[in-house]
């Protein structure tokens, strides 16, 4: 193209006025980025080193709570133990176990067991600290074996304050001493590993993901240079994430899992960005624009299409804001924010380092050495892989949409048989102490005394008798063990003799509280019909609060279930909207939705397939199968990987509209469109997943099952989706995906992102 004619295209874009307007405020962005170009890169390296030391040891301040809502009824029943009773379930659970030739009622190990527990009572910060030595009527609290038996410790604080105690207070009394072992569990301890963990699987994923990431980024742009270009904004992103997770975390809690997967997402989103934009400036390069009028161009094109990605990740994401959980919404917030400073990056900071590289951007690049060409002429094009393929799809588009749907519904089919629960000391490798400690207790203990099923009776006017009657009526229930009051212990309705581990803790000055032991595990569903039952028991006061492990199940799952279809609602309706407004048709907004849905019913079989079934461990790393999936991955993955897709979506269908303005021919359309984005989709989709199955060696199985879920939602979709789905179901639709109604023809006019490229810019 002449200068003259290059001249013109830059100052006029588009030719509607109300998107050339808009055009020119991105173009505008590009040139002023292009003149200030050292301004914005000295302020984002000073940003950079000012924030390293910020959020570096984020993970030591977050939380692994949040999981109910703050006004659920477990949540209220707990927080009033706390405040009232100062009792609850324990924080911490000492493990003792006695030499081979001793049991627990030895005079040693009685004298072990007295002695650690009177001196794990003057700790600071212990509220209560209780054992099988110390307390009348304590059998439950002794092994099967003879050869175990439990301490029971309380913390005071809020969860930061308990896990800093829990971690004074561990390290010195775990250990052997005088030939007893003693090892620590608990919620307290569980918190303290897994923080300890993430911060180990952060950095074993960071040294897997860059350099692997380097190396596709290389082959995709066959250059060091325009390789390392992309790897600086992710970079950027993973800075910037660690210090607005720590922000956030002073606001609102932060969940520890939200690290690594907020992680995985900026610098993920981050290189995808890069990717394209560093592809449209290598292309506008080519055409012999000047380095001024390429990062104009690429902005204004590439740039919106990042911006318009990115709007669409982070109104998916917010979705999880309606959600009256901290632990689903502090995702939402640190996810929204590493989205924006992505699409920053790639928008701002990336063209900048771009407009000071110029023609060295393609410095060191393999097609020089050899001395080919860079630029992708027409024939190029019609004879590339994603040219070639798409065509074949659209020749035979029924059998591709009828065999890649049905391949997507099969896959998706053992989502069927999900059972949801809760997290507990099984999220952490099966060698971790707390771990290890947990599971002697579970199989080697009768009673459930660490996790209790708490009851408490806020206004209590009658007598003790009306109270012990309550507590011998709950424990009639099937899966009650025992229930302890403080009228007594009350073993099938009766009351027993001696009376159970500190019944004699239930005294307060307005109301009371009683503690069900259970046969069922806390966060089994066999343990949530428990709370059921107890909650259907008439009880001898005005208000009657639940909590413990097995109820925040039960509420979790009773708030999910009332937000649900008003989030899926939200997504279905911003995305319609959004689509809408991208492309001015009716029919592909539809299309997109059902397209991710397919994409998210395989993503999801497999999730149960792997995590709850138990099938393909070797393949994904070791984990402990507890026959059930947290109850809030499918929602939190779901949002993320609705969101990716999305992003996808966009940068497919804004080059394929790009040339059915020009051509207005559905089959041409779609062809050049997937030819000159289809390579990078899946470079884009392959550095994601890189990045995903990098987290998925975490010892962590929420995070090892957001990360591998999430790239096979990603995988997926760039290849199912993206190559076989798309086509066939635009060229089944063939003119039909454009057409609208006269009105909201005017309503796209007016208020459309469409800024297709004129004429005169048109590549071949």
């Amino acid at each position: 193209m002449a200068p003259a004619a290059r001249q013109r295209s830059l100052d006029h874009g588009p030719s509607d006025p109300r998107q050339r307007t808009r055009a020119r405020v991105l173009e505008r962005l590009g040139l002023g980025v292009f003149r200030r170009r050292g301004v914005v890169l000295l302020v984002s390296l000073v940003s950079v080193l000012l924030t390293i030391p910020f959020g570096s040891g984020v993970t030591e301040e977050l939380s692994e709570g949040g999981i109910t809502a703050t006004n659920a009824e477990a949540t209220r029943a707990d927080d009033l133990l706390n405040s009232k009773f100062e009792a609850g379930a324990p924080h911490l659970v000492f493990l003792v176990k006695t030499p081979e030739t001793h049991t627990v009622d030895d005079p040693e190990a009685e004298r072990f067991g007295t002695r650690l527990t009177r001196d794990l009572a003057e700790q600071p910060g212990v509220v209560q600290a209780e054992s099988y030595w110390t307390l009348a009527g304590a059998q439950p609290l002794r092994g099967e074996d003879d050869r175990a038996a439990l301490v029971l410790v309380r913390l005071a604080g809020d969860e930061n304050e308990v896990n800093k105690a829990a971690e004074r207070i561990v390290p010195d009394h775990v250990g052997t001493t005088e030939g007893f072992e003693v090892e620590a569990t608990g919620a307290a301890q569980v918190r303290v590993e897994v923080n300890e963990q993430s911060d180990a699987d952060l950095v074993r994923a960071e040294l897997i993901a860059a350099p692997l990431t380097l190396l596709i980024l290389i082959l995709v742009f066959r250059g060091l240079v325009a390789a390392l270009a992309p790897l600086a904004v992710g970079a950027l992103a993973v800075v910037g994430t660690f210090a607005l997770l720590k922000l956030f975390n002073y606001a609102i809690p932060v969940s520890v899992f939200a690290v690594n997967i907020t992680i995985a997402l900026g610098f993920g989103l981050a290189i995808d960005y890069s990717l394209f934009v560093v592809t449209r400036f290598r292309e506008e390069l080519a055409t012999g624009a000047s380095v001024r009028e390429a990062v104009a161009t690429t902005v204004r094109t590439a740039g919106r299409t990042v911006l318009f990605s990115a709007v669409t990740v982070a109104i998916s994401l917010s979705s999880l804001l309606l959600f009256p959980m901290d632990f689903l919404r502090s995702f939402a917030y640190a996810g929204i924010a590493v989205v924006a400073l992505a699409a920053v990056g790639a928008v701002v900071v990336l063209p900048a380092l771009l407009s000071a590289l110029g023609h060295r951007i393609d410095m060191w690049s393999l097609q020089r050495l050899l001395g080919r060409r860079s630029r992708e002429d027409g024939s190029q094009i019609r004879s590339g892989f994603w040219h070639r393929w798409s065509l074949l799809v659209m020749r035979r588009p029924w059998p591709f949409f009828l065999i890649a749907t049905a391949v997507l519904v099969v896959a998706g089919t053992p989502f069927l048989g999900a059972t949801f629960g809760e997290s507990d000391d099984r999220v952490l490798p099966p060698s971790a102490p707390a771990h290890v400690a947990a599971q002697h207790i579970r199989d080697n203990f009768t009673t459930r005394e660490d996790t209790p099923i708490t009851v408490v009776l806020t206004e209590v006017g009658a007598a003790e008798e009306t109270v012990g009657h309550y507590a011998g009526e709950l424990s009639r229930l099937d899966g009650v063990t025992r229930v302890d009051a403080g009228t007594g212990s009350y073993v099938d309705g009766q009351r027993a003799a001696p009376p159970g581990p500190g019944s004699e803790r239930f005294d307060a000055p307005v109301g009371t509280w009683v503690s069900v032991i259970s046969e069922p595990e806390a966060y089994s569903p066999e343990g949530g019909e428990l709370v059921e039952r107890i909650r259907e028991v008439s009880a001898p006061s005005a208000e009657v609060l639940v909590g413990g492990q097995a109820a925040q199940l039960v509420d979790a799952r009773d708030s999910i279930g009332s937000v649900l279809p008003w989030a899926l609602l939200f997504i279905a309706t911003a995305t319609l909207v959004l689509l809408f407004l991208f492309t001015g048709s009716l029919l592909i907004p539809l299309q997109a939705i059902i397209m991710n849905l397919l994409s998210l019913t395989a993503t999801f079989g497999a999730m149960v397939f792997i995590f709850q079934d138990g099938n393909l461990r070797s393949l994904v790393g070791d984990f402990t199968v507890t026959d059930t999936i947290n109850i809030r991955m499918p929602i939190l993955m779901f949002c993320v990987a609705f969101g990716v897709s999305m992003d996808y979506q966009v940068f497919m269908l804004s080059r394929i509209k790009e040339r059915w303005d020009q051509t207005h021919d559905t089959i041409a359309s779609v062809a050049w469109g997937l030819q000159r984005v289809g390579r990078l989709v899946t470079a884009a989709a392959l550095i994601i997943a890189v990045v995903l199955l990098a987290f998925a060696t975490s010892g962590l199985t929420p995070v090892k099952l957001l990360g591998v879920g999430l790239a096979i939602a990603v995988l997926v979709d760039a290849t199912v989706i993206r190559g076989a789905l798309m086509p066939s179901m635009l060229r089944i639709f063939g003119e039909a995906n454009w057409w609208l109604p006269g009105w909201l023809r005017r309503v796209h006019d007016k208020f459309g992102l469409s800024e297709a490229e004129p004429q005169t810019r048109a590549n071949p």
